[in-house]
């Protein structure tokens, strides 16, 4: 990324209105009942995350960046996403969507003036308009939120998208091998990472073999076929119990339909693809998927070392396909298609190794705990990643077809607990390589 301030001026701008434009999308398709209403206990009314999306901006780029009075400073309790979990959030005195759109397009009309008179250096803040980065980062993640809510929503479709372009190039192996040694996981220098990206440091893998595409749809349906929600072999035993709890039969959002079955995806009910990545199941069916067949999940340094490593020259890329940022032939981002793209699609955004699909479709679980790089440091504040670092939550890597660039790259972490279905997550399998494997 450019140092240039008036080229950063620009992309800082870029990004907050491309944000702002799927914010509107997001919040204007639907009446206001469906912005005040819950649609699941797992998700806050659409209403909260505008409002809240305003609020973070205020506190962070009008208050702490342009020093600027505050503008509602009554709302940064109501919108504290710490305070106040998602099944609480209806009974706040919430903004009313005509009030938070008027208060959002408020902040957001200073915080331009704030940006164009800003020489952009003088701080971490301010170096490489990393906080106005962060903020449209955080505006991005916000509206993958919303996207989710849409497809908990009950009720006719609201979005459309057209499907995504036929990319696949012929048939891909089943894996392949990612050579050992050593790589450069993480970076110090990506200016708008985030602190849990961060520092660069060096990490040694084993050689591991690692499928060349997200596990499909029709690969996960013969492990339901084959009875892997009956067997508790395959299963972590807090998997099992999820399964035995709530009647787990398959994905969220799948149902039988006579002799086979058919998936609601964003108000629409339709068969379920066979060559799609599996979307919308938890780190446990993750689990015990790669378990059933007789393989595992890939650990983060693995994933990242097939993501970013090229053995050629011994560096680690921004992307799997390079250092430039993601065009439409490299990956399915953006909410630009509403579904993932068949396995095998997008063969210009492979990596060095020949693994495909890496960045977009579909957060891909890891086998690892969400921890600390070597040499972390909380920044801008410890409730970003610090207080989620434990055993309690599993590291996604990739980015879904929901995710905007600005928010996905190839030193990304995003973290969920391990029975999280809800989200736009599929997976991938690995194995350990033999030896003598070449």
């Amino acid at each position: 990324m450019t140092h240039d301030p008036e080229a950063l001026r620009t992309r800082a701008a870029t990004a907050l209105l491309a944000a702002r434009d799927r914010t509107h999308l997001l919040t204007g398709c639907v009446e206001e009942p469906d912005l005040l209403a819950q649609h699941s206990p797992l998700m806050s009314p659409l209403v909260w995350d505008l409002a809240h999306i305003g609020n973070q901006e205020e506190q962070w780029l009008l208050r702490t960046v342009g020093g600027r009075d505050a503008l509602r400073p009554e709302l940064d309790s109501v919108y504290d996403a710490f305070a106040h979990p998602r099944p609480s959030r209806p009974t706040l005195p919430l903004l009313g969507p005509a009030e938070a759109h008027g208060y959002v397009a408020e902040v957001r009309g200073r915080v331009l003036d704030i940006l164009e008179g800003s020489a952009l250096r003088g701080g971490p803040l301010l170096d490489a308009a990393f906080a106005f980065g962060m903020i449209a980062q955080h505006e991005q993640q916000h509206d993958e939120t919303m996207l989710i809510t849409h497809q908990l929503r009950r009720g006719p479709a609201a979005l459309t998208a057209p499907p995504p372009p036929d990319t696949v190039d012929g048939p891909l192996p089943a894996d392949v091998l990612v050579p050992g040694g050593p790589f450069t996981m993480g970076t110090s220098t990506e200016p708008w990472a985030l602190d849990n990206e961060r520092p660069a440091h060096h990490r040694v893998v084993a050689p591991f073999h690692l499928d060349t595409a997200p596990v499909s749809n029709a690969a996960y349906l013969r492990f339901v076929e084959d009875g892997g929600y009956d067997e508790p072999r395959w299963w972590a035993a807090e998997g099992w119990a999820q399964v035995r709890e709530h009647g787990l039969r398959a994905p969220l959002f799948w149902r039988r339909d006579g002799g086979g079955w058919v998936r609601r995806r964003f108000g629409v009910t339709e068969e379920v693809p066979p060559d799609e990545p599996v979307l919308h199941v938890s780190w446990y069916e993750a689990n015990a998927y790669a378990r059933w067949a007789g393989r595992r999940l890939p650990t983060e340094a693995e994933w990242e070392k097939a993501a970013r490593h090229d053995p050629a020259t011994g560096r680690s890329r921004r992307y799997p396909w390079g250092d430039a940022d993601p065009a439409p032939t490299h990956a399915n981002l953006g909410q630009r298609h509403l579904r993932p793209a068949p396995v095998g699609s997008y063969p210009e955004g492979r990596s060095p190794v020949g693994v495909g699909q890496l960045i977009g479709e579909v957060w891909e679980w890891t086998a690892d705990d969400f921890l600390p790089y070597p040499g972390f440091a909380a920044f801008p504040y410890r409730e970003y990643s610090e207080v989620f670092f434990g055993g309690a939550y599993k590291v996604l890597r990739g980015g879904s077809f929901a995710v905007d660039p600005v928010a996905c790259r190839g030193t990304f972490r995003n973290w969920d607990l391990p029975v999280r279905r809800q989200i736009f997550a599929g997976f991938r399998t690995a194995r350990d390589a033999a030896p003598g494997d070449a």
